[in-house]
């Protein structure tokens, strides 16, 4: 989200006092403000188009976390957790469904981030059912000493992309967790044929899909990392 404005050049009379006040008028200039930031651990907000934006610091050990949105398709965090293991924090922007798998012939999202090169990630999708019974995890990239849940169940092309499958339970839920084979920045994932597959293998039933999130599964990001979404949106019918 952070934006760089190349200024054009402006001639000025060569005298000291012109160059000063031209020095001060750029200081006095006001930064532009997010539309909405918050570093509380749940702070969130909703757009005018739907989605909602979360905070999402929940792990033990966090530390300080920044999330600043203008919309859903342009929003970024400063995270600053420590180099400890666990999951500190999932920030995030989310769109729901609420349709059986049945009920929907179409369900895609687009996505593009610039991420960090050091820490300890994933950027990925979190699709619920509605009753939070089943979780499904879409990695699209990782950095860092991060994996997923449960036991490798097989390699799948899938929506557009090659994922390694893990199945497991976390103790409240069942986890899909669909690891891309090669990481991506940006792209557009055609989620309702994993939907689908997780069907056919029995693993759950004609599931209502409630919530589609996409974020960042943060475990540590010592320092301060910035975590960019320049571009995510839903659709679905």
């Amino acid at each position: 989200m952070t934006r760089r404005t190349r200024r054009p050049g402006i001639r000025l009379p060569l005298t000291v006092t012109a160059a000063f006040a031209a020095l001060l008028g750029f200081a006095a200039a006001p930064a532009q403000a997010a539309t909405w930031s918050s570093s509380e651990p749940f702070g969130s907000y909703t757009t005018p188009d739907g989605y909602t934006l979360y905070n999402n610091i929940w792990g033990s050990g966090a530390g300080s976390q920044t999330i600043r949105a203008e919309s859903a398709s342009d929003w970024d965090v400063t995270a600053d957790h420590p180099g400890t293991p666990g999951i500190k924090s999932y920030p995030n922007a989310k769109k729901v469904i609420g349709k059986p798998i049945s009920g929907i012939t179409s369900l895609t999202s687009t996505y593009d981030v610039t991420v960090p090169a050091s820490g300890a990630y994933n950027t990925s999708y979190d699709i619920w059912d509605s009753d939070y019974d089943h979780e499904v995890m879409l990695w699209v990239n990782q950095t860092g000493a991060v994996g997923p849940i449960g036991t490798e169940q097989a390699t799948v092309t899938l929506g557009g992309s090659t994922w390694k499958v893990y199945k497991g339970d976390n103790g409240a839920n069942q986890v899909y967790s669909f690891l891309r084979t090669s990481d991506s920045s940006a792209g557009t994932v055609d989620i309702l044929p994993v939907l689908k597959w997780i069907q056919e293998k029995g693993w759950w039933g004609d599931e209502t899909i409630g919530d589609v999130q996409f974020g960042y599964e943060i475990t540590s990001s010592p320092g301060g990392l910035d975590f960019s979404t320049n571009r995510f949106s839903v659709s679905s019918r």
